[in-house]
């Protein structure tokens, strides 16, 4: 049963573009799948969180974490009332606008597109579901409903300031209201990324061996929960340890997100969507404490994980790619495959030609990336 502020297939807002809906799936449903079937969706399995696609098979790939940010955005939907089918979708799209190379990519990108409106991933993926991907007969995109749109631009809070021209440019034909909150499953998909990534980045960093479990030990959450399985279980082997503690460490996130929020809506008292959207602050939150205490664990990761020299040295690297490809596509444009000569060729100006461009390379994964590098530049280049 769903709670009066769930959103509702049947009162969805619709699709930018009319099309008769499926008798066999809900609204949601559908996203959900196009979503799923989409390019943009199958290039996420060869793009990576923090390491490169050619530095190991064992940790997490964009792929991989959004599948773990939709489970775990299912289990706080469902516990709180809340439609599980769009909190899903918006979870499994969430990072479709990501450029190769992860967050090292995101910043590159975003520097080399500030004389052209600017780069960010959210907006990106919204231009992904709206524009790029180009299957369907009747109109480019997914053609997704507004309410699947609006939480993929929004899921982590209200748009302000200058918008990104990505999302500037949708905005400008299709209203999502970037100045409110979104819906509530959407928000839910935005503290399911967090969860995911704060409990998959401890288990890479480990495999990774940039820190041990003995490092561990003094943080907060994370000490107590390895703790308790040795209590629990003595002499467990190393990495059946790993694995009962972090998956302790990974419930506590859930049960406090779905506490906390429950009482933070109690006191709300919602009774639409819109009074959600409406409200100051977002509904779905961790508590203070637990906030403040992966906080902790953040500056613990950023210093031993993020900014290691081994990490940081391949960040360099792959990079100095980025920053090659960039300006030899913006001036030999006949580089850029067969399917992009029309947009090209439709360029008013520069602006319009680095947006092309930016759009080519952020639909790169890791490994064409750096095979592009390879052929246009040479292995040295």
């Amino acid at each position: 049963m769903l709670v009066p502020y769930a959103c509702r297939p049947e009162t969805s807002r619709g699709r930018r573009y009319r099309e008769e809906e499926s008798v066999f799936r809900s609204a949601f449903q559908r996203d959900r799948d196009r979503i799923i079937h989409a390019s943009a969706f199958r290039r996420l399995m060869h793009k990576t969180q923090v390491f490169v696609v050619h530095e190991g098979d064992s940790f997490r790939t964009r792929l991989t974490h959004s599948i773990e940010v939709a489970q775990v955005a299912r289990t706080i939907a469902g516990a709180l009332g809340l439609n599980a089918e769009l909190t899903e979708a918006v979870a499994l799209a969430h990072d479709l606008g990501h450029t190769p190379f992860g967050h090292a990519g995101e910043d590159l990108m975003a520097r080399l597109m500030a004389p052209f409106g600017g780069f960010d991933h959210n907006a990106q993926a919204v231009r992904v579901v709206t524009k790029l991907e180009r299957h369907y007969a009747a109109f480019d995109g997914l053609n997704l409903t507004w309410e699947t749109l609006e939480g993929i631009a929004k899921h982590n809070g209200p748009v302000a300031g200058p918008l990104p021209w990505a999302l500037a440019d949708y905005s400008a034909v299709h209203d999502l209201e970037l100045t409110t909150h979104a819906s509530a499953e959407a928000q839910v998909a935005a503290l399911s990324d967090d969860i995911a990534y704060n409990n998959h980045d401890l288990q890479d960093g480990l495999r990774a061996g940039l820190f041990t479990e003995a490092d561990l030990a003094g943080l907060p959450v994370i000490g107590a929960c390895y703790a308790e399985v040795d209590v629990l279980y003595p002499g467990l082997d190393a990495r059946r340890r790993r694995h009962e503690a972090l998956r302790r460490v990974f419930g506590i996130m859930v049960a406090d997100v779905i506490e906390t929020s429950r009482a933070v809506l109690a006191q709300a008292r919602p009774q639409t969507p819109a009074d959600i959207r409406a409200l100051a602050r977002p509904v779905i939150r961790f508590s203070q404490a637990l906030r403040a205490d992966l906080k902790v664990i953040r500056d613990f990761l950023f210093a031993r994980m993020y900014r290691a020299p081994g990490v940081m040295a391949v960040r360099a690297e792959v990079t100095r790619m980025i920053e090659n490809l960039f300006p030899l596509y913006l001036r030999e444009t006949g580089l850029l495959p067969d399917r992009w000569r029309a947009d090209i060729a439709e360029a008013a100006d520069e602006t319009e030609l680095a947006r092309i461009v930016c759009d080519y390379i952020a639909g790169m994964t890791d490994r064409f990336a750096m095979q592009e590098h390879a052929r246009l530049f040479g292995r040295e280049g």
